[in-house]
């Protein structure tokens, strides 16, 4: 599937000042909803994920639009999620819809400080079950080093689906120069922690693996037991992976974010 081209960069994106290394969030939004959807909370979320002024974000369970939701929440945002929790801070953002129903749609999303030069949603879903997507988008940053791959996943909750996802992955990966710079994050559903054994034979590296012997325990957020989110990478130095687990995080979505310093 070839990947769509997006429109030049902003004024302000077109600098002349080399990025050699760069700030990485992931997310699971749930939707903009917290634990068990007991409140709408995506304006506290936003300004969370602000606070870490992260220059990549890997978004989840991202509501693109919603038919009902505006006229049960007064401050439900009048622009797709993704769209409000970019605000001004990310001028560039990408949507890949996964899941569509008759209310709305949700999906991944990635929101840049640099330029999205392309992307696609490659669709991984099992017939039948739930409806799952890997957005893939491929990033420039400014000066003359190489595009950087930004691949956001959501993977199923069986693990017979996982590993048929993680299989589409790897071909996708396959795809891709053996040098180009890629970081592969979001969330894995993966708590038989299988994924890290599927993907090493593409040389993906677990930034938390790496660093720390295993994966980091990310769900539930108020009392992290399960690893279920992963930042991985390939041709590009990882530091300072951290889990976000201390409030305003633990009370924002049923999973606790993770983050990590990038260098090329």
């Amino acid at each position: 599937m070839s990947i769509s081209e997006q429109p030049d960069a902003p004024e302000q994106l077109q600098t002349h000042t080399a990025v050699r290394r760069f700030t990485v969030l992931t997310v699971n939004t749930h939707k903009g909803f917290t634990a068990l959807n007991r409140r709408f909370i995506l304006p506290e979320l936003r300004e969370a994920v602000r606070s870490v002024s992260a220059d990549v974000v890997f978004l989840q369970e991202v509501h693109g639009t919603h038919e009902h939701h505006p006229q049960r929440y007064d401050n439900w945002p009048s622009m797709p999620q993704y769209e409000f929790l970019a605000d001004t801070l990310w001028p560039q953002f990408a949507y890949g819809r996964n899941a569509v129903y008759p209310a709305g749609d949700h999906g991944n999303a990635l929101l840049s400080k640099f330029q999205i030069i392309r992307h696609d949603n490659l669709d991984v879903s099992i017939s039948g079950h739930e409806n799952r997507g890997i957005l893939h988008c491929v990033l420039r940053l400014p000066g003359d080093g190489p595009e950087v791959h930004a691949i956001c996943v959501h993977l199923g909750l069986h693990e017979t689906h996982r590993t048929e996802q993680l299989e589409l992955l790897a071909r996708r990966l396959a795809e891709l120069p053996s040098d180009a710079p890629v970081i592969v994050a979001g969330d894995f559903n993966d708590w038989r922690q299988r994924a890290d054994a599927l993907l090493e034979p593409c040389g993906l590296r677990e930034v938390f693996a790496e660093h720390h012997g295993k994966p980091a325990r990310s769900f539930p957020a108020r009392l992290p037991m399960l690893r279920l989110d992963r930042i991985y990478v390939r041709n590009l130095k990882a530091s300072r992976p951290q889990v976000l687990v201390a409030r305003p995080w633990s009370h924002l979505s049923d999973h606790a974010p993770l983050s990590v310093e990038i260098e090329l």
